[in-house]
């Protein structure tokens, strides 16, 4: 027997799904005229979206024969659901240790599958069954309305000041009159334009003009591909044509996700007055903060997979991008660095010789920094992250340069998410709670563009500017400031007897600050470039207990608390630390430690010593000379439970985030005889070292 179920997308039917026996077939409306097409065989490219129909298809038998009553079900297939919420007559069952593809079911038949992606909520549903859905939330009568279909202008070649012209491709409402005028959502890709092109359709459907741009040197563009230097520029003269354009109101929205926030939030550094509003979901940040040189360092995996993946052609290669089709513990121990690209693609990298010309912070990196720009934006920004997203390093910068020049309307979300946000309630062993996605994902960011572009008023400028995620109490909290009003840096100081090595030592977290005596002044260890800490490249929820036995880690852990602790807000760690060298890394790490002694990174990052003075002021070190590392470690809101440890450990190399420091103080691309260093950090009432953490008042 057949079970047909319709296919939407943030909000829109987007065809008709047929599971036949084995078979798929799908019968896609037109995108045009809105009108149902002949069936096919269902193949994944046709959606669009990362529903995964044929996995649902395999296992449909197992959904529709499944118990769906009582405290939870177990599939054979290892799927496992909890009950979550009732939506009107339907109960939503949420699925668990995966990607959230959730059931919807009406007295125990199964009547929808619903996935909460990021970029339009996916359902599929039994026709007539929508209203036990989430898609009722599309009902909002404050929501612009879907009810065009799609009118390709096709692709224009849009010249730059230096007449570099950019492949642009142009989508409008169908059956909208030659007099209408549009407001334009702008993305701008160094992806392929092509690439999710049908997600952002959703907007024409709604009544917006769609831009769609391929930056210099990527696929159709013309020039050469030198990331974040002309992204400014390049955007905002795309701005200018589109406010030329016959069909525009001159009312300019900016979307972007991780490279695509990058050129989003530096268009907006422009200042061009076209532009009214801007999401910016985990976005890149400036090389020297977030990518290329995080830190000052030279970044390793996140850095190389990026950009072999940009430079095998104009066009990415996905899978040396995940790691697939290369290997990355190998490709990062090759040397020389500047012969990377040659070795594992068979050519030069264009970005990697550029990067390795420019060692230092000069008038390039400066061009490319964002908060140097800050000064420039006025239009609201929706700013998206998550707590373990690989770019927070950027997302934490774009709102302290928002902030630091009170830019009006700016928000701030952030979850309990990685760098694709929204995908599941679940990150390695940590769990955080069904709510941790949302259904209106997609909503929030349709309802910010009609607010500020077609001036809809629908009241969010009037929400809390901040909604974070608090992990442990797994709760979605408000406030009105990032970081919250409601919190207080509070220092925590380091103290040991000498012998914080490994998390086998003495390292103690204490709330008073070190007294003359009271302990030993300081803890040692050697750093050898030759043998760096292996951590994950990405910000994850990694449990750290085995890299802590480590003897060139020092750990300094709280008694075990009584009573929870929750932060909410960036953090700080002030390192009073000597070494013999001229020049090292030091990397600072906040973990969760739980009772049966596992160690959860929380936060981390990694900065030179030669740019402890600033950027614009590189200084070698004296060897043997304390000197004060002032740290930032990316946003954090989470709750260290009653019986659990507060846990900093410090250490001079991260491999996975960046190439170890040779400790030399020459030029990182030339690959100078790495020299092991003898490393101190103190904790003495002079240098009292200590981690600043917002702690949050209920």
């Amino acid at each position: 027997m057949s079970q047909i179920f319709l296919y939407y997308a943030a909000g829109i039917c987007q065809g008709r799904i047929t599971f036949s026996g084995s078979e798929v077939f799908y019968a896609p409306i037109d995108l045009r005229r809105r009108t149902p097409m002949q069936d096919v065989h269902f193949e994944p490219s046709q959606l669009g979206g990362v529903l995964p129909v044929s996995e649902i298809a395999q296992n449909l038998a197992l959904y529709l024969e499944a118990h769906w009553f009582g405290d939870g079900v177990h599939l054979d297939n290892g799927d496992r659901f909890e009950p979550y919420r009732r939506w009107g007559d339907g109960q939503i069952w949420a699925r668990r240790g995966a990607t959230a593809v959730d059931v919807v079911t009406v007295q125990g038949d199964v009547v929808a599958f619903v996935l909460p992606a990021r970029y339009g909520m996916e359902v599929l549903v039994r026709p007539g069954m929508e209203y036990v859905t989430p898609l009722t939330l599309y009902e909002d009568a404050s929501l612009s309305k879907d009810q065009y279909g799609v009118n390709n202008l096709g692709t224009f070649l849009v010249a730059m000041r230096d007449g570099v012209r950019l492949a642009t491709d142009v989508y409008l409402p169908e059956g909208i009159s030659p007099k209408d005028k549009l407001p334009t959502i702008l993305i701008r890709t160094c992806y392929d334009r092509h690439r999710n092109q049908r997600a952002f359709m959703r907007w024409v459907n709604r009544g917006y003009a769609v831009v769609n741009q391929d930056v210099r040197g990527r696929a159709d563009s013309e020039g050469d591909l030198v990331p974040f230097y002309y992204e400014r520029d390049d955007g905002s003269d795309t701005i200018d044509w589109i406010g030329a354009q016959s069909w525009s109101n001159g009312r300019v929205g900016l979307w972007g996700a991780s490279y695509l926030g990058y050129t989003a939030v530096a268009a907006a550094t422009s200042g061009n007055s076209h532009i009214h509003a801007v999401v910016d979901e985990v976005n890149v940040g400036s090389p020297f903060v977030d990518t290329v040189r995080r830190g000052g360092t030279v970044c390793s995996w996140p850095l190389l997979s990026w950009t072999l993946a940009q430079s095998v052609g104009t066009r990415t290669d996905f899978s040396i991008f995940a790691g697939e089709s290369v290997n990355p513990a190998e490709v990062v121990d090759i040397r020389p660095i500047r012969s990377i690209p040659e070795r594992v693609i068979g050519h030069r990298s264009g970005p990697w010789d550029l990067w390795a010309e420019h060692p230092e912070y000069d008038d390039f990196w400066r061009n490319c920094t964002l908060s140097l720009h800050g000064h420039r934006v006025t239009a609201p920004m929706l700013v998206i992250s998550g707590w373990f997203d690989g770019d927070s390093p950027g997302v934490s910068e774009t709102w302290r340069m928002l902030s630091m020049h009170d830019v009006p309307h700016r928000h701030i979300w952030l979850g309990p998410w990685e760098h694709n946000p929204n995908r599941a309630r679940d990150l390695r062993d940590q769990h955080f709670g069904n709510d941790a996605v949302v259904y209106d994902y997609d909503i929030r960011v349709l309802r910010w563009f009609d607010r500020f572009l077609k001036q809809i008023d629908n009241g969010v400028e009037k929400e809390p500017r901040a909604r974070y995620y608090l992990m442990g109490d797994n709760v979605w909290r408000e406030s009105s400031e990032w970081p919250p009003q409601e919190s207080h840096l509070t220092p925590v100081y380091l103290a040991s007897n000498g012998r914080a090595n490994s998390r086998l030592g003495d390292g103690l977290l204490q709330g008073n600050p070190p007294e003359g005596g009271a302990s030993a002044p300081y803890d040692g260890f050697i750093y050898d470039p030759h043998d760096p800490v292996e951590e994950g490249e990405e910000r994850e929820p990694e449990n750290r207990r085995l890299q802590e036995l480590r003897h060139d880690i020092l750990v300094y852990t709280s008694p075990a608390l009584t009573r929870p602790l929750k932060v909410a807000g960036e953090l700080k760690a002030v390192i009073y630390a000597a070494s013999s060298a001229v020049d090292t890394d030091w990397a600072a790490t906040l973990s969760d430690v739980d009772d049966r002694g596992n160690s959860i990174r929380l936060s981390s990052y990694i900065v030179r010593a030669r740019y402890r003075h600033g950027l614009d002021a590189p200084k070698p070190l004296t060897p043997g000379a304390v000197e004060r590392y002032d740290i930032f470690l990316p946003n954090i809101g989470h709750v260290f439970k009653p019986g659990h440890r507060v846990r900093v450990s410090l250490t001079s190399s991260s491999k996975g985030v960046a190439f170890p420091n040779t400790n030399s103080g020459e030029n990182p691309y030339d690959d100078p005889p790495p020299v092991m260093a003898q490393q101190t950090i103190w904790h003495t009432p002079e240098y009292p070292s200590h981690i600043l953490l917002p702690l949050l008042e209920d």
